[in-house]
């Protein structure tokens, strides 16, 4: 049966991808997917019976965001399969302990995120879920039809249900987990010789740099990135390597977000879920998202504010897609710097003045075009006024220059957006711990108003 289920989800995705020709025919389809999945929900989760109140069904917009805080804070009556959230978290870390995760509540697959962002999360996914997320995934990630034999890779720091469940004659999967050295993966992949390679960023480029220096050879015919935010520091290093583009999948502990298309378009995953746009600047191009997946029954995410930064992109996609398309991920709120205002601190005489966002783009900007050979850094603002910078550079360049310029182009386009320019300190660079996800840009400190 869910073979049956898995394949006819497959058929739907690709036939929902060219059903729709106006954003205006995808809207008035979502809005009924919703309302069906509100139907659902209502009567089986307290939490957002009480949360909508007496609204209609259709004024659903009107209730007000929920955030990962209150989904862990209200887990039992918020999720539709009656699962107290101590037995979930429980289920879950014996899967993280043992590495065995076919541990599952009943026929609820149990996750845990990461939690890189402070705080751990909790997934539920129902069996008909898996089928729908399987299905779907295969669609839009495969590089050819279902039917040609695909072996895929996945290097990631947990085994779901929901990797296994895709696996059939023809479509092959291999965990790779991310708590093993790469050296010790190298030898497997050899043998295995996947067509799809599916890893984070950091862990591509650790590939990357071992087959470039003859370790091993394999020839995906796909490379995807997931998990981690894909630097383009990184995505050269991989592209290089691999011979070809580096698609990403858009997927966290929340749902299915987003996948790129032949043209390496990152589009949002509108046949599943309706994303609203939090906007962050007055330019309208860098938003939070608050997403409403309505494929999800267990554990609903509805009117759920993610604190990603997302940049949408303004130019169409060749593919020809309606489905919104972003420029780039660019990370998390937490990735956003925050500098004093030059003009509130020369009015206060460097005393109560107001903090402004600096957004990650920036950051990586500055350091990328500082020197040609920058190989890899890592950038965290310790205060308002302090930035730590630790870089690998090439023998070939000098690091004083390097970190000099870098310095310059961090400080002055700090002061282009009208921030006083922070003190830039250097540090050695350390690679992040095994299992952990790499952050190229990250503030270390909660900004307040001043």
């Amino acid at each position: 049966m869910e073979l049956i289920g898995t394949l006819g989800q497959y058929i739907q995705t690709k036939r929902l991808a060219a059903r729709f020709h106006t954003r205006q025919e995808l809207a008035g389809w979502q809005e009924k997917q919703v309302q069906k999945l509100l139907r659902y929900v209502l009567p089986r989760s307290p939490f957002y019976r009480e949360r909508l109140g007496s609204v209609q069904l259709d004024e659903w917009r009107t209730m007000a965001p929920i955030e990962k805080r209150e989904m862990m804070e209200h887990f039992d009556r918020l999720n539709t399969a009656g699962i107290k959230r101590d037995e979930a978290l429980r289920v879950a870390e014996e899967a993280e302990e043992t590495r065995d995760f076919t541990l599952k509540i009943g026929e609820v697959t149990v996750g845990l995120s990461s939690g890189t962002s402070g705080s751990r999360g909790i997934f539920l996914v129902g069996p008909k879920e898996r089928v729908r997320w399987a299905g779907a995934v295969l669609a839009k990630a495969l590089p050819g039809p279902l039917w040609e034999k695909q072996r895929v890779a996945f290097f990631l720091r947990a085994n779901s249900n929901l990797y296994t469940s895709v696996k059939r004659k023809r479509l092959q999967f291999a965990f790779f987990d991310l708590l093993i050295s790469p050296e010790e993966h190298v030898a497997r992949l050899q043998e295995y010789q996947p067509t799809i390679l599916v890893a984070p960023p950091s862990m591509l480029r650790l590939l990357a740099v071992a087959k470039q220096e003859g370790s091993f050879e394999i020839r995906p015919d796909k490379v995807i990135s997931v998990a981690e935010v894909l630097d383009p520091i990184d995505e050269e290093v991989i592209r290089q390597a691999f011979g070809g583009p580096v698609h990403q999948i858009y997927q966290c502990t929340e749902g299915f977000l987003a996948a790129t298309c032949e043209h390496g378009t990152l589009h949002v995953n509108e046949d599943i879920l309706v994303m609203e746009k939090e906007y962050l600047d007055e330019t309208k191009t860098r938003f939070h998202p608050i997403i409403t997946d309505f494929s999800r029954y267990t554990q609903p995410m509805i009117r759920y504010r993610l604190n990603d930064v997302l940049t949408e992109r303004k130019t169409p996609c060749p593919c020809g897609s309606v489905f919104l398309a972003l420029e780039q991920i660019e990370g998390r709120a937490d990735d956003v710097f925050y500098f004093p205002s030059a003009q509130d601190a020369a009015c206060s005489a460097g005393s109560g003045e107001k903090l402004g966002p600096f957004f990650p783009d920036f950051v990586r900007r500055a350091v990328m075009t500082a020197s040609p050979g920058i190989e890899e850094y890592i950038v965290r603002q310790k205060s308002p006024e302090q930035v730590e910078v630790s870089l690998v550079i090439s023998p070939a360049y000098r690091r004083e220059d390097a970190e000099e310029e870098v310095r310059r182009k961090l400080r002055r386009e700090a002061e282009r957006q009208g921030y006083v320019p922070p003190a830039i300190a250097f540090a050695p660079y350390q690679p992040p711990e095994r299992g952990r996800k790499l952050r190229r840009v990250e503030r270390m400190f909660q900004p307040d108003e001043r």
